[in-house]
């Protein structure tokens, strides 16, 4: 399916659908924490909990998902994606106590799963075999514009304490996104979910059915993971941090951290592939410590936007990287799965991360969490320095062929 042409319409289609998707997500960055703590009363661990329930849902049905791409096809699975995710973020608006929050947030967690994989099996199928890691960049172009406007927006919602508003329009952002899905032409999906390489992915899916983790995915995925434990106290105990320290609000925060990751992953989209995801994946584990440990050091506004601003650096390095080196090491015909389970390692870390960061958090305070954080990070990049990609001339391992047979066997550091 893939051509020389990187940014085709199908391309930038899913991507605007996946922007209005996290735009959604973003909306609740700054809300779901103020909310848990003022209007909840469940403190620092019911913010953890959130996080947890909602990363907790989407590793349980991820299996799944990567299954009903190939009998459903992605355009259904956006579709269905958008519609959980977008009725369950509307229906926070009735809640009342933190169990019923919970429950709405395991079911946007797999409207997220959903559609989050359809959409990034999508791009990875639509981009040429060498240019995946700048596609991946282009693609999360879409993540960061939508969290970096989501929490402006939901904050200008909230107007004080106007929450119901905030989650109804937040509801209406998903909704947008499946819409916008209907914009990838049908041909183009008809292919790629139907077409000669899919067969064979339905039939060993079937016979392997009791393998929920692709194993080539499982080392990327725990590197991803341990970033995104590391970020989720970032994103979970700002908004409350910064209310503490002096700042009126979150939303600008996130806006910043945003656009330095917007401004890195199209100016510099080629950076990862350059690099190599050994040297990529340093760089953003080690800006992310730091940026973290200025906010565990310096309780002032000049420290939260300078960690803004570090966090956005890091980001921006880690999700390319670790995509590409995935798909490239995985036979085409299994690249679903394979994507679908590394994805869940997005949610595996915010699991970890929300539960003990966030006991952390509720016992000492939010600067220790985010110091405990610092050790997540160190985590990832022992893994991708000693595990992963050991040696530095391994940071471009060469694609595994679309004929490599189903009963493929990892190499090493897989």
């Amino acid at each position: 399916m893939s051509s020389a042409r990187l940014v085709t319409k199908p391309f930038v289609a899913v991507t605007i659908a996946a922007a209005a998707f996290f735009t959604y997500v973003g909306v609740f960055v700054p809300l779901l924490p103020v909310f848990i703590e003022d209007e909840l009363g469940g403190g620092e661990l019911g913010v953890g909990l959130s996080i947890a329930t909602f990363a907790l849902a989407a590793i349980l049905v991820r299996p799944v998902i990567g299954r009903s791409i190939e009998r459903f096809g992605r355009r259904r699975l956006m579709w269905f994606g958008a519609a959980v995710a977008g009725t369950s973020g509307a229906l926070c608006a009735l809640v009342t106590t933190l169990p019923q929050l919970l429950a709405l947030r395991a079911v946007a967690g797999v409207g997220e799963a959903a559609l989050f994989v359809a959409a990034a099996t999508t791009v990875a199928d639509l981009a040429p075999p060498q240019r995946r890691a700048e596609a991946a960049s282009y693609f999360s172009v879409a993540v960061f514009v939508g969290i970096g406007i989501g929490p402006v927006i939901g904050e200008a919602l909230l107007d004080g304490d106007r929450y119901g508003r905030a989650f109804v329009v937040a509801g209406l952002f998903a909704a947008l996104a499946g819409v916008l899905a209907s914009a990838v032409p049908a041909r183009i999906l008809t292919e790629l979910d139907g077409g000669e390489d899919v067969a064979p992915v339905a039939v060993a899916a079937r016979r392997r059915w009791h393998r929920v983790v692709h194993p080539v995915a499982v080392g990327p995925g725990l590197v991803l993971a341990s970033g995104m434990a590391a970020f989720s106290a970032f994103s979970a105990f700002l908004p409350e941090h910064a209310r503490d320290v002096g700042l009126a609000g979150s939303g600008g925060l996130f806006a910043a951290y945003s656009a330095v990751s917007l401004v890195i992953r199209l100016a510099g989209a080629r950076l990862p592939e350059r690099l190599g995801p050994r040297r990529s994946v340093t760089i953003a584990m080690c800006t992310v410590s730091v940026a973290l440990l200025l906010l565990a050091a310096v309780a002032s506004v000049w420290a939260l936007w300078v960690a803004a601003v570090v966090v956005g650096v890091g980001m921006s390095f880690q999700y390319p990287s670790l995509m590409a080196l995935t798909v490239d090491r995985t036979p085409e015909r299994e690249r679903a799965r394979a994507l679908s389970s590394f994805t869940m390692f997005f949610e595996v870390g915010t699991v970890a991360g929300g539960l003990v960061l966030g006991t952390v958090a509720e016992l000492v305070s939010k600067r220790a969490a985010f110091a405990g954080a610092v050790l997540a990070a160190a985590v990832g990049l022992w893994l991708m320095r000693h595990v992963v990609v050991p040696r530095p001339q391994a940071d471009h391992p060469c694609p595994i062929p679309a004929d490599v047979s189903a009963t493929y066997v990892p190499v090493a550091g897989d």
